[in-house]
């Protein structure tokens, strides 16, 4: 059975950092590419790609918006796929989610809030 369990997320100040991770069984997941997308309270635009990094590792990239504050991450030896937001704006909140890349699954979701 195909799973994504996300972790972290929570309520942090403007400027503070949170830290994602996302546990991931059930597909070969070291020689999968994976994502992070998003969901914004603002401006509402439906689901918005944050990050990706590739199966091996050596290669990431991000949205306009996040590059030089978001760290992607992997250990493939824990199966774990990590988000490190820095510098967060109230702009940032939203619902996160990992995903495979394509698009096929995805975690359950956690809501990150960056109150101003």
């Amino acid at each position: 059975q195909v799973q994504l369990v996300e972790s972290g997320g929570g309520l942090v100040q403007s400027g503070g950092s949170l830290s994602l991770s996302c546990l991931v069984s059930g597909f070969p997941f070291s020689s999968s590419d994976m994502s992070w997308v998003r969901i914004r309270e603002n401006p509402g635009k439906g689901v918005e790609w944050v990050s990706s990094i590739s199966a091996s590792n050596d290669r990431t990239s991000y949205t306009d918006s996040v590059k030089g504050r978001f760290t992607v991450s992997r250990d493939n030896a824990k199966r774990t796929l990590n988000l490190l937001m820095t510098s967060l704006k109230s702009e940032d909140t939203g619902v996160y989610y990992c995903t495979t890349n394509p698009h096929l699954v995805q975690s359950q979701g956690t809501q990150v809030t960056v109150s101003s």
